[in-house]
């Protein structure tokens, strides 16, 4: 006896149709995240480019406010009023002068403090990059009430010299750690060929590591002016003088004491007080594109 079993017509199986709603869903998914992240970063760029926008406009607005607006008549009477000896060029050049010189002066010491940290062992080491981690950390404000009493007596209060030597101790840390890490990435095997042919560790690092890592010593720069160009607070409180503040201090001079502000003069001193941030950068912009390519420095 044979029993038949009349053939069912095929249906659609449900695992189909669920694939095609998930990826249906799966593409709308995509665009929605996309459009929140868009979303995201329009509202973070109008952060910036408001307070900048302002800037500009207000520079160039004789009755400039503190809300955003289309100056009614375009002058340069702010920059008039703001360009002279004792509220611009003196400030700016004690700036120039602080800033340029604790640069320098952090520079010097970084690379010769971050060459045996980065090029020999000793148990030391850790324990000490532990020690300047620690002292980024460290609030200036819990310094400067020993630092002011220490320059009085040892006359350093109200002087160029102490200033810049101080303002160098505060950006020394991270700038070790900078100049260790753009100095790890110079192959060793360039000096110990360079020790084989009769150069000392001195002229090693004159001759052979400084030239490789240039791009990294502009960044180390560049962050360490820019630091220490925006500092307030040691030079206002280093510096007792008023012919010996920079730009930085001489700033808080538009907010009067009764809190009214000249918006349209302190915008015009904004934009000229970031010129040699800029300027800086741009100076250094090829250091900065620069990158470590070692690969044909070493054969075999």
């Amino acid at each position: 006896m044979t029993s038949t079993t009349a053939a069912s017509p095929m249906r659609p199986p449900r695992v189909a149709t669920a694939d095609k709603a998930a990826r249906s869903g799966t593409g709308r998914s995509p665009l929605v995240r996309r459009g929140a992240v868009n979303l995201v970063l329009l509202l973070i760029a109008a952060c910036y480019l408001v307070p900048l926008l302002w800037l500009v406009l207000a520079a160039f607005d004789a009755t400039a406010g503190p809300a955003v607006a289309w100056p009614d008549r375009w002058t340069f009477d702010n920059f008039r009023a703001v360009l002279t000896t004792d509220i611009t060029f003196r400030p700016m050049l004690n700036g120039l002068i602080l800033c340029g010189g604790a640069t320098i002066v952090t520079m010097v010491c970084a690379v010769l403090a971050a060459y045996p940290l980065s090029r020999y062992r000793s148990r030391m080491k850790r324990p000490f990059l532990l020690t300047v981690l620690f002292m980024t950390g460290l609030p200036i404000t819990a310094i400067m009430v020993p630092v002011y009493g220490l320059f009085v007596q040892v006359n350093l209060i109200d002087t160029f010299t102490g200033t810049i030597l101080f303002m160098a101790t505060t950006a020394l840390p991270i700038s070790i750690w900078l100049s260790k890490n753009f100095m790890d990435a110079v192959p060793i095997e360039l000096e110990e060929a360079a020790w084989t042919d009769g150069a000392s560790p001195m002229q090693a690092l004159r001759r052979i590591v400084l030239p490789l890592m240039w791009p990294g010593i502009a960044v180390v720069a560049l962050y360490t002016f820019i630091g220490l160009w925006g500092n307030f607070f040691v030079p206002f409180v280093l510096l007792l003088s008023n012919d010996n503040l920079p730009a930085s201090v001489s700033i808080y001079t538009f907010f009067s004491q009764y809190a009214q502000v000249v918006y349209g003069q302190l915008a015009a001193y904004s934009m000229l007080y970031s010129l040699p941030a800029v300027l800086l950068y741009l100076v250094l912009s090829r250091r900065l594109s620069g990158a470590f390519t070692f690969g044909g420095a070493v054969k075999g």
